[in-house]
């Protein structure tokens, strides 16, 4: 079985039409809601970013609010990683081996974390951040980049 994990950057796309918008929708209409997760971070991440977006003048104020009201009832439906002891133990391992931002880490270590809880259980890191993708690539996690054209799930190559 495989779960999807959206870090924010992918899980914006489904509120806020970005390059990526559409194949990222196709993809989560065919995934049962108990396959989504995302860091609990995550829905206070995308609402600061919907927030920037209106004030910069990028969308306009309703379509901020209908955003905000879709992220907080897609939010209620996919599973939350809390950020934990783990999860917060395992961002600072990943800010000392890897070149991320601690929100990033965060984002990160909460699909490194949900991956050993789910034993079994393919985690799928779905980011649109490119440095973000590496640092998932280099920690052996399946990668998504809603921005490709085709959404297949690009597996870290074995090394011999």
């Amino acid at each position: 079985m495989s779960c999807y994990f959206l870090e924010a950057t992918a899980f914006a796309k489904l509120f806020v039409r970005e390059p990526g918008t559409d194949a990222l929708i196709k993809l989560m209409e065919s995934v049962e809601d108990n396959r989504k997760l995302i860091a609990a971070s995550t829905p206070l991440e995308v609402h600061a970013a919907i927030r920037r977006r209106e004030r910069s003048g990028g969308i306009s104020r309703e379509d901020a609010a209908a955003a905000l009201e879709i992220l907080r009832l897609e939010s209620a439906r996919t599973v939350q990683e809390p950020l934990n002891p783990a999860v917060l133990e395992c961002a600072r391992q990943l800010i000392d081996r890897r070149a991320l931002r601690w929100p990033d880490a965060l984002q990160l270590s909460a699909a490194l974390v949900a991956r050993d809880m789910f034993q079994g259980t393919e985690i799928i890191f779905v980011s649109a951040c490119q440095h973000l993708i590496d640092a998932a690539r280099a920690e052996n996690l399946t990668i998504v980049n809603p921005t490709l054209e085709v959404l297949e799930p690009v597996k870290q190559a074995e090394t011999v």
